[in-house]
């Protein structure tokens, strides 16, 4: 095989449109791998290594977006362990319902692929991590890492999400098409999702299996895939389900880097004052200006103290250590 670190180095950015995208990657593939067209929105990589195959599911706008070199999500996978990858890209949010795709993996599983690997782990968030549980029916014995997936668009079942009204013309009912039942051959699936976003929640719960671990991740927001790339535990997630380690109790420890992360810290900060817990503001307060001045917390601090005192309601006490605020000190938010 190819040098990794040279091939997978290569950045994919600045190229002009999708075609010149896929075709740089189909270069820097050739020796070890492929890319096969789908019809006309989407495209399979693979990468072929090491015998644990992660299969993602990714939009070219998301790789876009992740990706500083506009790479598929999986190539850190490849250069930090030698995996073996799969990536199903699209153009634009599809939910992968093409009957190309379909094909695809018909193909896969008639040639045998998943079987020649000890281990395979599918992956994607949203209306990739729907194509992640509806596609894995296809490994039998896989493992499932879906953030905030949907499970199914069709009115019949989720008439109340009313947030891809497009998609209602689109077949979720033929083949891969109910993703929590593709699940049902699945080694382990973990669902993880904010439970704040109701909408989020009430698909969560029709994946409701045996076999599958509901994960909360409460007020980290729409962009879960971002914040647990952001906060640099995505990839461990990854990595801790590959080697049967991902349970609950490591979710939550690796959850625990949210408590340095400046955008849960603010929709935690704003939900405490809609609810006017002015206790807890004070709290959050506090410790996020212990780990570094920032302007939001330190007039929600005041505020909190005046409305606390003036409600008569108790205040936490302060931790000795807490360091003085410059007011006129760069603020980083």
């Amino acid at each position: 095989m190819q040098d990794a670190t040279n091939t997978f180095d290569m950045p994919l950015n600045g190229l002009d449109g999708r075609d010149a995208w896929l075709n740089k990657v189909a270069e820097l593939t050739e020796e070890d791998g492929y890319v096969e067209r789908l019809g006309d929105h989407h495209a399979a990589i693979f990468v072929e290594d090491k015998p644990t195959l992660l299969v993602t599911f990714e939009t070219h706008d998301s790789i876009a977006a992740l990706s500083s070199d506009a790479q598929p999500l999986g190539w850190d996978m490849v250069k930090a362990l030698g995996w073996s990858h799969l990536c199903l890209v699209s153009d634009g949010d599809t939910w992968f319902r093409e009957p190309a795709v379909y094909g695809y993996f018909d193909r896969l599983v008639d040639d045998g692929f998943f079987e020649e690997f000890d281990q395979v782990i599918f992956y994607g968030a949203g209306p990739c991590g729907y194509a992640a549980a509806a596609f894995s029916v296809a490994a039998p014995g896989a493992k499932v890492v879906a953030l905030q997936p949907q499970a199914t668009l069709d009115p019949r079942v989720t008439e109340w999400d009313n947030r891809f009204r497009k998609m209602r013309r689109v077949s979720f009912t033929d083949r891969y098409g109910y993703a929590p039942d593709m699940l049902d051959a699945a080694e382990q699936a973990y669902i993880i999702y904010d439970p704040e976003i109701q909408l989020d929640a009430m698909h969560a719960a029709l994946f409701t299996r045996s076999n599958v671990t509901k994960f909360r991740m409460r007020f980290m927001g729409g962009e879960l895939e971002n914040s647990l790339m952001r906060m640099q535990i995505l990839f461990r997630i990854l990595a801790q389900a590959s080697a049967g380690k991902l349970t609950c109790a490591a979710l939550a420890r690796l959850y625990r880097a949210r408590r340095r992360d400046g955008a849960y810290q603010f929709n935690l900060l704003k939900r405490l004052k809609s609810a006017e817990r002015h206790y807890l503001t004070v709290v959050l307060a506090r410790q996020v200006l212990e780990q570094r001045n920032a302007r939001p917390f330190r007039v929600a601090l005041k505020d909190a103290m005046k409305k606390a005192e003036d409600a008569g309601t108790p205040l936490p006490v302060e931790r000795p250590h807490v360091p003085e605020t410059d007011p006129d000190m760069v603020d980083n938010d």
